[in-house]
């Protein structure tokens, strides 16, 4: 095995990264993305990490993929194919690892742009559920071999049933708070701020 998966301290950079990404993106989409999310462990303020800017990018509809894929390739980022491809088609960038940044183009609107929004604003919510969160990435990453796709796919199945329980959670108290959705009739994109 090679290197092993690496979580590190929170990074107070991370949101401006994002914010950085997030104008680049929405530069390259235009009205197709009609929400640009801060995302994943990187978007909590104070929580470790892999330090990987995650985004979630909303769009009117998933297929064709190519209607946003292309945009996103501009930008240097290569789409994975994978099942998941349904309702969240993912896409890094660089091609190579380590990646800086991963997005996750979701249906505006749908279940999965929810439950990711509900589990971030959770997290940010409830620092308690936060560390006990970071305590269990940090016991599994030594675990797996970051540079092999296989292995990052365990890491993140073996916290499938955290997530899912704390969005499950989330959602059964009201997360994401103040969600509307994506504007309609092409409208600007609703642009989550750096950070809460």
């Amino acid at each position: 095995m090679g290197d092993r998966l690496e979580v590190v301290a929170y990074d107070p950079n991370w949101p401006i990264a994002f914010a950085a990404e997030r104008d680049r993106i929405a530069a390259a989409l235009g009205t197709l993305a009609l929400r640009i999310d801060h995302n994943g462990s990187t978007s909590v303020p104070g929580l470790a990490a892999k330090p990987i800017i995650d985004i979630q990018v909303s769009v009117p509809s998933l297929r064709p993929i190519e209607a946003y894929a292309s945009g996103l390739r501009q930008l240097g980022y290569v789409h994975v194919p994978h099942p998941d491809d349904a309702f969240c088609p993912f896409f890094h960038r660089p091609p190579a690892w380590p990646h800086t940044h991963h997005v996750h183009v979701v249906q505006s609107g749908g279940v999965e742009e929810r439950r990711t929004l509900a589990f971030r604003d959770y997290l940010r919510e409830h620092p308690a559920v936060a560390r006990q969160y970071e305590a269990l990435k940090r016991g599994l990453a030594p675990q797996y071999d970051a540079a092999d796709f296989a292995s990052r796919e365990a890491y993140a199945t073996s916290k499938t049933a955290f997530v899912t329980s704390v969005t499950d959670r989330a959602m059964a108290e009201g997360h994401p708070r103040g969600f509307c959705g994506a504007p309609s009739g092409g409208a600007a994109p609703v642009i989550s701020p750096a950070a809460s």
